[in-house]
């Protein structure tokens, strides 16, 4: 790859932040709680003896190190090393690098087919706040939702809304009906959100259920008395891939690597035969250091989302302060890897499983004080201790100076 490819490659990257990037403070969002520092389970202020604590010794820290002394093996000599040489074992220290494997792999999702305004609208559906429906689509779908308790928090603002039939003219929809009928599309960057409100329709006893593909034929249904609508207590995340008048992007270059840069798209294949749609799915960290895979589908502001080649979603920045939208940590330098930045991996603040997981990522840039003493950090209290020792920063991204919200569903590639 060219410097040019390679540098817009670095600007598409996830959180996107390069050089002029803006940050806010840490502080200014959240407050973290000192965990010490360290990287022993029992923390660095404890009295630690090889794995186990001193006093679980008999004799204690001094028994345990007379033992040492005892069984420790008699000193090598070694020849002096060339200032060449130490250079080549600088670069061959393991601890300066860190490359995950199956960095990105594909994933393979169902496709849902709907409306909008008489149009066919693909979709997918990655998440839901309420655990029945996320049981119900599972089983729909043969793929797993993953359960979001946090996305019943969305503000009405961020939030579009989509119809669903409970009865009438059998089909592909989410209850075994017609498709969904969605009232907004990529189309409408003022209203469109993934996120959606979940509107039953059903049709009343009497009246012979045809095909409605639009929200006004929806509309007049109900005006005629022909169908009853009731809003259910559920938020679900549907991101759009074909609409009327657009799609998402297709990435080019298919060929996945560990390398594989997140510009040119997120999305291998589409394929509205066979009703998939392929992903790439990128590696990071769960809060307690647990492998989490999650795809990219939208974001905000419109130069991340461009650059990414994902669906600019602007309605997704009045989640910046909102509890339906969850911390993700990147790295800006330190240790060398597979992470977005070119350093090591991400961790996120939630998984799925827990009740604090989102697919809506509000994203933070970890920088270290000095990048040449930067440790391997795994989890969320590892960040917390090594900033509350003072040897990381942590701001807010802030790209084009704006509020950076990322919908990125973390999800199984491998089901």
């Amino acid at each position: 790859m060219n410097k040019s490819l390679r540098y817009i490659a670095i600007l598409a990257i996830l959180p996107l932040f390069t050089a002029g990037l803006t940050l806010g403070t840490f502080e200014d969002v959240h407050a973290l709680k000192s965990k010490g520092v360290g990287t022993s389970k029992y923390g660095s202020a404890t009295d630690v003896c090889g794995v186990q604590l001193c006093s679980e010794i008999p004799g204690g820290k001094s028994a345990w190190e007379a033992k040492q002394e005892q069984t420790s093996p008699a000193p090598v000599p070694v020849s002096k090393t060339t200032e060449s040489e130490e250079k080549m074992m600088a670069k061959a220290d393991m601890g300066s690098e860190l490359r995950l494997s199956r960095t990105n792999v594909p994933a393979e999702i169902p496709l849902h087919k709907g409306y909008h305004d008489g149009g066919e609208v693909y979709f997918i559906i990655t998440d839901s706040s309420d655990p029945k429906h996320a049981d119900i689509i599972t089983e729909n779908q043969g793929w797993k939702v993953e359960l979001a308790p946090l996305l019943e928090r969305t503000p009405k603002s961020a939030l579009s809304s989509t119809y669903f039939f409970t009865n009438g003219i059998s089909g592909s929809g989410v209850h075994g009906y017609q498709g969904e009928v969605f009232t907004s599309t990529p189309e409408q960057p003022s209203i469109y959100s993934a996120l959606t409100s979940h509107i039953h329709v059903t049709w009343n006893d009497g009246y012979d259920a045809r095909l409605l593909n639009s929200e006004d034929a929806i509309m007049t249904a109900e005006a005629n008395g022909e169908i009853t609508l009731s809003k259910a207590k559920v938020v679900l995340n549907m991101p759009q891939i074909i609409w009327p008048g657009g799609q998402m992007m297709v990435k080019e270059d298919t060929t996945l690597t560990d390398e594989t840069p997140y510009g040119g798209g997120q999305i291998l294949d589409i394929d509205t035969d066979e009703m998939t749609v392929t992903f790439i799915a990128h590696r990071g960290w769960g809060p307690d250091g647990r492998t989490i895979y999650y795809i990219v589908t939208d974001a905000t502001p419109s130069g991340p989302a461009n650059m990414m080649g994902v669906t600019s979603a602007p309605t997704s920045a009045k989640l910046i302060a909102n509890a339906a939208a969850v911390d993700l940590f990147q790295f800006k330098n330190g240790i060398k890897g597979t992470g977005p930045l070119g350093f090591q991996p991400g961790i996120a603040a939630g998984a799925p499983g827990d009740a604090n997981y989102s697919p809506m990522w509000r994203i933070f840039v970890i920088g270290w004080d000095d990048a040449s003493s930067a440790q391997l950090l795994e989890t969320i209290d590892d960040i917390n201790a090594y900033k509350e020792a003072g040897l990381i920063d942590i701001g807010i991204a802030r790209p084009m100076d704006s509020d950076h919200i990322v919908n990125c569903p973390f999800i199984d590639p491998f089901q």
